[in-house]
């Protein structure tokens, strides 16, 4: 590889090592963005009785639309409108009930601007995005957000990077605080995101999926040679130990089974499950989120958990498999 190459591709590694460190800077500044400027909006927003519409040309107009669509499934309903079809036919969508959100780096792209009149005589509340509160926007918004970006990431510092870097921050934030003052909920975001994992995980208990046949039960008093082949044929690399009524009584793991055998030694075998069961396991309600039994299993460290009824019986068993998506 020649020196030339090298040269470019320092300069190449220098030229994206100061954009992800500008924009994260850039990120850092909206902190003090978070004011009552941003108050204002949020409560805007919250005393909005009918949508919230974003626009935005550009990169602006890209962001402004994942931002409409965040603010849509966190409970405050939003879309994108491009300013250009607004002032060509589609004004006629805003009400006064609406609230407009700008985006503009400059405060000043004219297509955005144009419709502004309209919105003032209609008394519709402006809240404008922006880096330049010396701008047009600034000064006609109901309220404005202050982006902070002086220059972009890029080298020619005029490609739109650390400003729609900030104004997705912005958007998130704002979506964020929406979501704290509504008191929006797991059960509250499945509503408005049933597809995919996500939705699945919040919407689905632990009946819906666990596995309630052929199950490893043993009863309390049975060898571990035994209960080692009860386990191994259930193939989830466990025994559950109950009562003669069903009620879990504890939980033999290839963990309890190993420390066992280290213990117990030539006794091992003969050595009844009720001495080396862990007692205690992890039970879960049937009515029980598939989110929460994946937040239990994760902090507990542990693969499965049982599901029992209000008695403790045994009513199945709830894996990491399970919870695959």
């Amino acid at each position: 590889m020649s020196d030339a190459n090298k040269s470019i591709k320092d300069k190449a590694r220098e030229a994206a090592t100061f954009c992800l460190r500008h924009e994260a800077s850039s990120v850092l500044a909206l902190l003090n963005s978070v004011n009552d400027q941003f108050d204002y909006a949020v409560d805007l927003i919250l005393e909005c009785r009918g949508k919230v519409i974003v626009t935005g040309v550009g990169k602006s107009g890209h962001i402004g639309a994942k931002i409409a669509a965040t603010l849509s499934s966190t409970g405050t309903p939003a879309f994108f409108a491009n300013p250009l079809d607004i002032y060509h036919g589609d004004l006629g969508v805003i009400t006064k009930n609406d609230v407009v959100v700008a985006i503009s780096n400059s405060g000043a792209t004219e297509e955005l601007l144009r419709f502004v009149p309209n919105l003032l005589k209609e008394r519709v509340p402006l809240i404008g995005i922006t880096s330049n509160m010396d701008s047009l926007l600034a000064r006609y918004s109901t309220c404005c957000l202050n982006l902070r970006v002086s220059e972009e990431s890029c080298p020619l510092k005029i490609v739109p990077t650390a400003s729609t870097t900030a104004t997705l921050a912005m958007g998130d934030a704002l979506a964020c605080a929406l979501m704290v003052r509504r008191n929006f909920q797991s059960k509250d975001f499945a509503k408005f995101h049933p597809g995919g994992s996500l939705g699945r995980a919040l919407l689905t208990c632990a009946g819906d999926v666990m596995r309630s046949d052929n199950l490893p039960v043993v009863c309390p008093s049975l060898p571990m040679g035994e209960t080692i082949l009860a386990a191994s044929e259930g193939r989830l690399g466990m025994a559950i130990v109950v009562d003669d009524e069903n009620r879990v009584m504890g939980l033999i793991t290839d963990g309890d089974i190993r420390r066992a055998m280290l213990n117990k030694k030539e006794n091992f075998l003969i050595s009844p499950v009720s001495e080396v069961m862990t007692v205690s396991p992890k039970c879960v309600p049937a009515n029980m989120m598939l989110s929460e039994i994946q937040q239990m299993l994760k902090v507990n460290k542990i693969h499965a958990v049982l599901v029992v009824d209000d008695e403790h019986r045994l009513l199945g068993v709830v894996d990491n498999f399970s919870c695959m998506i």
